[in-house]
């Protein structure tokens, strides 16, 4: 897996804050859905690919700026050679494990304060790891956590707006601390409850037992749940695994599969395949 310090920041646009809204109610944590303008026509970004937004933020280390990834959360739109790109960004902060001091993440916060008409440095773009299958008879398990959502809304749109032959099942499985935080899943913004009539798609709520603390998101209990059509589906040699959140996730989701599968030892070789056969892929946070 690449690290941050992969990607290189050489190439800089600059793009200009067309839209931001804060998708979530003000008694949870803020993410925002915010719209770029990109003009210049060199910069084109597809739908499997993420952008690097540059802070100028001289650190310890030397460096002069600060560097993180986003993913595209909706189809890119270029047009008379400008680029719109949507991104989600969810306002961060973390607890110095020495000071106890509450710091504010330097990217989240500086995203979630911008303006419409303020310009920001973009990096990119970066390939993803999460592709449309050549056979588009595969099936798809996606899962996705909080702000992981994004490239997961991207990608299906793409299937549902772009690939007409697609005969795949596609199950997306989404955790959130809470009702009101399930990202394009709700009354308000709920775009991917638009393919619910699909016949090969459906999505899957999971959310915290306890949304004011930090326990997981019961990812693992909602595809546990649903054992019998996930088996099936994992017995197929063209089935893809995609993942898109935090890292405490995987443990849980390996937890899972070894269940449905029934044993460690049996998932551990499913996985293996997976992996050797570029089917499985994640981008964690």
């Amino acid at each position: 897996m690449a690290h941050l310090a992969d990607y290189k920041t050489d190439r800089q646009f600059k793009a200009t804050v067309r839209k931001t809204k804060r998708l979530t109610p003000p008694n949870t944590d803020e993410v925002r859905e915010i719209m770029l303008e990109v003009q210049e026509p060199d910069f084109i970004c597809e739908v499997d690919q993420s952008f690097g937004v540059l802070v100028d933020r001289p650190d310890q280390f030397g460096n002069e700026f600060h560097h993180r990834l986003y993913s595209v959360a909706d189809l890119p739109e270029t047009k008379k050679g400008k680029t719109k790109l949507t991104m989600l960004v969810k306002r961060c902060s973390y607890i110095d494990e020495f000071s106890g001091e509450r710091i504010d993440g330097i990217g989240s916060n500086y995203l979630c304060d911008r303006e419409v008409g303020d310009q920001i440095t973009i990096t990119g773009p970066f390939e993803l790891p999460f592709t449309i299958p050549e056979d588009h008879s595969s099936d798809l398990i996606l899962v996705g956590m909080g702000t992981g959502i994004a490239p997961f809304r991207a990608f299906i749109k793409h299937i549902y707006h772009n690939v007409n032959d697609w005969t795949g099942k596609i199950r997306l499985f989404y955790g959130a601390r809470s009702g009101l935080e399930l990202l394009y899943l709700n009354n308000k913004d709920g775009d991917l409850t638009n393919y619910y009539d699909k016949d090969t798609f459906k999505a899957f709520h999971a959310l915290s037992p306890r949304p004011h603390w930090s326990d997981p998101i019961l990812l693992d209990y909602a595809i546990e749940e649903r054992a019998e059509e996930i088996l099936e589906m994992l017995s197929k040699s063209s089935t893809h695994i995609y993942i898109a959140g935090y890292e405490k996730v995987k443990e849980n989701l390996d937890k899972a599969f070894s269940t449905i599968m029934g044993s460690k030892e049996k998932w551990a070789t499913r996985k293996a395949e997976l992996v050797a056969g570029n089917k499985w892929a994640e981008v964690i946070y």
